[in-house]
């Protein structure tokens, strides 16, 4: 080893070096921060140097009783690093060769510790000499790294951090042991393996940043806790933000039965989960960056219900509790959870707690607006957010908004037509209101078709469903349904076709359900029955094929807003063939669609339907009643209800009426309502009211969409 050592040497005398271990400057120069970068080239910095260290330093190097010529260059670099000549120290730097000083430390520290207790006391004392000199130089190439990165080196300075690691690395083979470690070895080596990330970063070469990053946190470094946290949160913030694609961490660094994320999006999540779990247990202190950044991933995948969890195992005092309540209502909003999301902000808007607070004023009313039970209270939310002192030019029109949406929803479940008639001309007044506010907001503009849509201004519902497309420019297919079901109302059915056909061709494949549907619709409409089976064909493929790429866990029968489940599609063709009296094909596509869902209202409904074609007037009747026993509210069962009493006889027309005033009362603008009540009126000699009842049912069937403008 010695041998080696000496023809090595370029400066000193020859022979037997002593001991690094003997240097009388070990440990008074201390290694420097990153934040010594901006040290001054200036005297003043020259004067921070200590000048025992130089003159000891320079003494060594004279005489040559300390230090090789590795280690020597070392020394002199990192004093002329701290004092501010970073091109000087990399003309020292550069002498330095770091693999022939790694083959003369690999044998010494790696090796075992000898049984007799004389040959261990002199392994460690050699062992010890040897974690010094290696210190030094590793410590030397890491500064090295450090002043080119100064100079503007980037990819220099990488490739020089890099190569302290794979020196460590080959150093020590198992690992760098958790004790019998020098304390400036173990500070340079875990400095280096959080620079080389950021190195590659600044040099462009993410792919290797992210290597980095993961062979920081994967490999045993014997990082301490603080250091750990720091490299974990950058390369989550990385992950999340840095747009950088890779393949998943490698399944041989994984032990038996972990996770293992299958992208940058789930890695990023487990990463700030691991951070927030090392806070629980007081491994690190609280970071509020970490909660922001995991509610920004858990908000990308959907996964709020998640967050909301974490958000509640924050100790009481890192978050006023007010501003707690709002953050998980919003998680619960967005997972659905409305009932719980409308709890927590009645907590909120507690007048001992925060009644005027705007934003969750807002977020009630809109949980209560997709509610017919609970319009009447969104109302009152609305209207309070309309009066907030604190409301600008934009809140207010949200309020507005909501206030017209809440207005439209109480109106649906009025108890007089006269009561209902002034809800939606207040909804439509707080519409207005809301537009004259913010003219340019497409799901306002939407929201006013709709209103018209429903209140049969068919004109006026046209003209909000082309601008509505013009603002977003046809990329948001809500806006063509609109368009082609205003147009179905007004009979124009070629139209609504060509309209379809545009949106199909603007739509991704995997959205093109509800369109599918209202072509299938518009074929049944014209009287195209074999078009309409082809058009359903083609929508079962599609959702069928859904439903085998995303799961099978809702069965099929439960699904997106904006998506058809298969349910939907079997009924649909039940109903089409039932039309064309192929009972046989009817009953199948009944029965494929009991299998997806027992106890459906629409399902039950139909079957009531085939019964009474084949005159099972008790059957049938049956089967409506399962059908509202099922979903209490489902018109069509109470207008069949209806009109096969109606057909029994005298005693039976006020139960027939009961049930068609109800039905009407659930959908004013049901033809087949008006039209059995009509009937009922005339069998009950009220001829009067049967021929306003008729007149009704005229002017709703020229007005009568291929499918309802709720289901938008």
């Amino acid at each position: 080893m010695a041998a080696e050592w000496d023809s090595g040497s370029k400066a000193g005398p020859t022979g037997d070096w002593p001991s690094a271990a003997a240097s009388p400057v070990k440990g008074k120069a201390a290694l420097p921060e990153e934040s010594d970068a901006g040290a001054s080239e200036s005297g003043s910095s020259e004067a921070k140097v200590d000048d025992g260290n130089i003159q000891e330093a320079e003494s060594s190097l004279r005489e040559g009783l300390s230090l090789n010529y590795e280690e020597a260059r070392a020394l002199l670099g990192r004093l002329e690093y701290q004092r501010g000549n970073v091109e000087a120290a990399l003309r020292v730097f550069d002498g330095i060769d770091l693999q022939a000083a790694i083959q003369r430390f690999q044998p010494s520290l790696s090796e075992k510790p000898l049984s007799k207790r004389s040959n261990k006391l002199r392994s460690d004392s050699s062992n010890s000499g040897s974690q010094h000199a290696a210190s030094l130089v590793l410590e030397a190439i890491y500064l090295k790294s450090m002043s080119l990165q100064k100079l503007g080196k980037a990819m220099e300075a990488a490739k020089h951090c890099k190569s302290v690691l794979d020196a460590v690395e080959s150093i020590f083979q198992c690992g760098i042991p958790g004790v019998m470690v020098e304390q400036k070895l173990q500070e340079t080596v875990s400095r280096s393996v959080e620079l080389l990330p950021e190195l590659w970063k600044q040099a462009g070469a993410y792919q290797e940043a992210l290597a980095s990053y993961r062979r920081a946190l994967l490999s045993q470094w014997n990082l301490d806790d603080e250091c750990c946290t720091r490299i974990q949160k950058r390369f989550a913030v990385f992950l999340l933000y840095g747009g950088v694609e890779a393949s998943p961490p490698s399944l041989a660094s994984q032990t038996e039965g972990s996770f293992v994320p299958r992208n940058t999006l789930e890695e990023a999540i487990l990463l700030l989960m691991i951070l927030l779990k090392k806070w629980f247990l007081g491994e690190t202190h609280w970071d509020p960056s970490v909660m922001e950044h995991l509610t920004f991933a858990l908000s990308l995948c959907g996964q709020t219900s998640v967050l909301a969890k974490h958000l509640e195992e924050v100790l009481p005092g890192i978050y006023p509790r007010t501003e707690r309540w709002y953050t998980l209502a919003l998680c619960y909003f967005a997972a659905s959870h409305n009932e719980a999301a409308l709890n927590l902000l009645k907590r909120s808007l507690n007048k001992n707690e925060s009644p005027n607070d705007i934003m969750a004023l807002l977020l009630a009313a809109k949980i209560c607006s997709s509610s017919y039970l609970l319009a009447s209270e969104g109302v009152d939310y609305a209207r309070r957010a309309v009066t907030a002192e604190s409301s600008d030019g934009h809140l207010k029109s949200v309020a507005l908004h909501l206030l017209g949406n809440c207005l439209a929803k109480k109106s649906k479940v009025a108890s007089s037509d006269h009561q209902r008639s002034l809800l939606q001309t207040e909804a439509l007044k707080s519409l207005n209101e809301a537009i004259s506010l913010d003219r340019h907001n497409p799901e306002l503009i939407f929201d006013m078709g709709i209103e018209y849509a429903e209140q049969r201004n068919l004109h006026a519902a046209l003209k909000c469903a082309k601008e509505f497309i013009d603002a977003t420019g046809g990329s948001v297919s809500k806006g063509w349904r609109l368009l082609s079901l205003v147009l179905s109302a007004q009979q124009r059915y070629s139209e609504a076709e060509v309209v379809t056909d545009a949106a199909l061709d603007e739509t991704a494949k995997w959205e093109q359900g509800p369109l599918l549907r209202i072509r299938a619709k518009l074929k049944v409409a014209q009287s195209l029955p074999m078009e309409a089976i082809e058009a359903y064909r083609a929508l079962l493929a599609l959702v069928q094929a859904q439903r085998k790429a995303y799961g099978s866990t809702k069965n099929g029968t439960e699904v997106d807003g904006e998506k058809v489940s298969e349910l939907e599609v079997w009924q649909g063709l039940a109903n089409l063939y039932s039309s064309l009296s192929y009972w046989r094909d009817a009953e199948i596509c009944l029965q494929k669609a009991k299998a997806l869902k027992t106890y459906s209202a629409t399902t039950l409904h139909a079957e009531g339907n085939i019964h009474e074609v084949h005159e099972k007037i008790q059957d049938a009747l049956a089967a409506y009643f399962n059908a509202l026993s099922t979903e209490v509210d489902h018109v069509p069962s109470k207008v069949s209800i209806g009109a096969l009493l109606s057909k029994k006889g005298p005693k039976y027309l006020p139960v027939a009426r009961c049930f068609l005033s109800d039905a009407l009362r659930l959908e004013p603008t049901n033809r087949m309502a008006w039209f059995f009540l009509g009937k009922v009126h005339k069998h009950d000699g009220r001829l009067a009211d049967a021929a306003d009842c008729f007149q009704a049912a005229s002017m709703l069937e020229d007005t009568d969409p291929v499918e309802s403008f709720r289901s938008l």
